[in-house]
């Protein structure tokens, strides 16, 4: 029964694997629509025909590992599952510990180590991707040196996060739900609260702006727009990457708005400042506290959820999957597998929320800054750099985009310069 469930999953895998290659590579073409051929928005105006050439083969891999990659995630628990090999780590575990956190330690850490080596050689092709079209600039060695930290840093927040769980489960199997989510609430605003100041750091080397001229300009905007001047940092990103960013993270007093190094080395201050002014937009309008506030909301009801699903599964799947109850803790696979399925099928969700902030960010940053030549060039320096595909198909816009497709977000700031043109 085991090897047919094998198998199968195997086989589904497969046909889902094909099916994905003929879309991206022989099937989709979004193209530019006529409307917006020769314009501003059109990357055959800002990239040179080498650039648009990598850009859509990089695009179309990129899209394909994306979308084979969680249902992999999918088979690996589902094999590990089916074979017993969670079993065996539950049951050898238990053998060598008496106390619980160590046997929970030991079980997360052989389940950590296995998907890390099952998922290795994806995240490696992943690296060397990005190596050979010049957009990672990454040595191996620092590459690695980060896969390893995060390791840790995951397997040590598991290790917490499993414990609390599993003895929920066992002292509430009806509420447990509720109460997990009870102290994801402070967890989550902990973790945010940190994440600038332990965490970040921990990969990169974040410093206050070392421009003082530009510095001037930015703090000047940042008066104009009531922000605190100590939220504006540079982080050394030139040793990993060509692309370019900025981003708002943390709360509170930690809350930072951040640039990265190759950021300030390719554009050009104006440019910069319209960055910063939308970073800026981010921050008055309040998105970091909107998006806990969606992502608890998000985590109640994936919770919920997975205790209808969960032991669903377990009464009527348990002996394929050799789980006999939802308290043990061999049954963490088929948690995270739920887990997955669930946050990958709301991810359209989450990116339309994330898109609208964009939208309100770029269109604050464009009335601070009146400066929509800037906003133009900008986008198109960012497409450039990370050879980005400004024009997805519905699907992969659903899916992978956080933020609008440049060419909407190009088209829509050219429109506002052509205005004041006129």
């Amino acid at each position: 029964m085991t090897k047919k469930w094998g198998l199968m999953a195997v086989l589904v895998f497969g046909l889902y694997v094909i099916a994905m290659y003929f879309y991206f590579f022989h099937g989709q073409n979004s193209g530019i629509p006529a409307a917006l051929q020769g314009t501003a928005a059109d990357p055959g105006t800002f990239l040179t025909a080498q650039e648009l050439v990598l850009s859509e083969e990089l695009s179309n891999i990129r899209n394909f590992l994306f979308f084979i990659a969680t249902p992999l995630e999918w088979l690996l628990y589902f094999v590990i599952l089916i074979t017993g090999i969670s079993h065996l780590f539950e049951k050898w575990s238990a053998g060598q510990f008496r106390w619980t956190i160590w046997r929970t330690a030991m079980y997360v850490f052989l389940l950590s180590l296995l998907l890390f080596i099952l998922q290795f050689p994806l995240d490696y092709y992943r690296y060397t991707l990005s190596k050979s079209y010049g957009i990672s600039t990454q040595l191996f060695s620092s590459w690695m040196r980060d896969n390893v930290i995060g390791f840790w840093l995951d397997f040590g927040m598991s290790v917490i996060m499993v414990m609390v769980l599993y003895w929920l489960i066992k002292k509430s199997p009806k509420r447990w739900w509720l109460y997990t989510w009870a102290l994801t609430v402070p967890f989550s605003i902990f973790l945010m609260f940190i994440q600038p100041v332990v965490i970040d750091p921990i990969y990169n080397d974040f410093s206050p702006l070392k421009d003082k001229v530009l510095e001037t300009k930015i703090l000047s905007l940042a008066e104009q727009a009531n922000i605190p001047s100590e939220h504006v940092y540079e982080v050394n990103m030139s040793e990993k990457t060509n692309a370019l960013n900025a981003y708002v993270t943390g709360i509170g007093e930690n809350s930072r708005i951040v640039l990265w190094d190759t950021t300030l080395n390719r554009l050009t201050d104006d440019e910069i400042l319209f960055i910063m002014a939308h970073e800026m937009g981010h921050y008055l309008l309040k998105d970091i506290y909107i998006n806990i506030a969606v992502y608890l909301f998000m985590t109640l009801i994936g919770l919920w959820l997975i205790a209808e699903i969960l032991p669903w599964m377990i009464s009527r799947y348990g002996s394929i999957l050799k789980i006999k109850q939802m308290g043990n803790m061999n049954s963490l696979p088929l948690f995270l597998l739920i887990s997955s399925f669930l946050v990958f099928f709301s991810s359209p969700l989450s990116n339309a929320v994330s898109r609208y902030q964009e939208v309100r960010a770029d269109e604050y940053a464009m009335e601070l800054v009146q400066n929509p030549e800037a906003a133009v060039s900008t986008f198109q320096q960012l497409t450039k750099a990370g050879l980005s595909e400004v024009n997805p198909s519905a699907l992969v816009k659903w899916f992978r985009y956080s933020h609008p497709p440049m060419l909407e977000r190009i088209n829509k700031v050219a429109e506002k310069a052509e205005e004041e043109e006129n």
